[in-house]
């Protein structure tokens, strides 16, 4: 059991790290890259979307992906899910006496513009679907959690008030979920909006379990994980390699690396029950899928320097 001071990461990299990929993966590479991150200890896995395959065509063997995996005891799959529609799909898995997914991943958004361009709700409309989402997972005996997204900014709106992201939580609590995620879908944010915004989230909701998920578009990524850890965050959010992106944000680019993000763990004391030396070499595996460098830096710079032996 980790500490309490440990980090829970939650491997995001097969359904947010790919999605917006233009190289397909196989349900089979999918299938390895989900394995070989459990294999690195990596215990909780966001591994499909159940989402239009029109819409995210990398997404498309969502199904095919969840009963691929193994039945493996400790381990959590989950699925996301926009609406009811994607809900059914998810929980559909679970038939049969299949293990399928163990949670649902619900989203909410605090830009009524990007909501209507990403998931076709507004603002108030996400809200209620997730709300009933969360519903209809307890009573299949799921999990379900949230995820506030453009929580530090929006694409199209610029500035995103913070006391409407902690309205949106308070209200989003009603519902218990597991726990509620803020999400800087575009990578603006900076350590001192996420120490303000925790504050502020703490402040209305002391009881509240809070998870973060940053994207590294403005190199700030890894800095804004730290600010959370210290701001008392102890669930956050990566992706191996350092793959991802919004397919409905301009120029959003990938996730923090779940490579970097143990080494600044690692590094700095703080538990996680994954091994870096196999993300690093997951992180590498692909690559050679991919046929680039991809974005985490501790894929290619390797863990801290060990003495030569002789």
């Amino acid at each position: 059991m980790l500490k309490s001071s440990a980090v829970e990461i939650v491997e995001v990299g097969a359904r947010d790290g790919l999605q917006n990929e233009k190289i397909l993966f196989t349900t089979e590479q999918k299938h390895a890259l989900i394995t070989r991150a459990m294999d690195a200890g990596l215990k909780r896995l966001e591994v499909a979307s159940f989402v239009h395959p029109k819409l995210v065509p990398q997404m498309a063997d969502a199904e095919a992906v969840v009963e691929s995996l193994p039945d493996i005891a400790g381990v959590e799959y989950i699925g996301l899910v926009l609406n009811k529609r994607g809900y059914l799909r998810a929980i559909a898995t679970r038939e049969g006496n299949k293990r399928g997914v163990d949670e649902v991943g619900c989203v909410v958004t605090a830009s009524t513009t990007f909501g209507q361009k990403n998931q076709g709700q507004t603002r108030e409309e996400s809200i209620t679907v997730a709300k009933e989402i969360i519903k209809l997972a307890k009573r299949d005996d799921l999990q379900a959690q949230v995820t506030v997204s453009t929580a530090f900014g929006c694409p199209f709106e610029g500035e995103v008030s913070k006391q409407t992201v902690v309205d949106m939580i308070k209200e989003l609590a009603d519902a218990e979920p597991r726990e509620i995620a803020i999400a800087d879908t575009i990578g603006v944010a900076t350590p001192k909006d996420v120490s303000q915004l925790v504050a502020m989230i703490r402040d209305a909701l002391p009881d509240v379990t809070l998870r973060a998920h940053f994207h590294n578009t403005r190199n700030t990524g890894i800095a804004n994980a730290w600010a959370a850890y210290e701001a008392g965050i102890r669930i956050l959010d990566s992706s191996i390699a350092g793959l991802g992106g919004c397919p409905f944000a301009p120029r959003a680019t990938g996730n923090i690396g779940t490579e970097d993000l143990l080494y600044l763990l690692e590094r700095s004391g703080v538990e996680t029950g994954v091994e870096l030396e196999k993300a690093i070499q997951l992180g590498e595996w692909v690559e050679t899928i991919l046929g680039r460098a991809v974005p985490a830096m501790v894929t290619h710079a390797g863990g801290f320097p060990q003495p030569a032996t002789k």
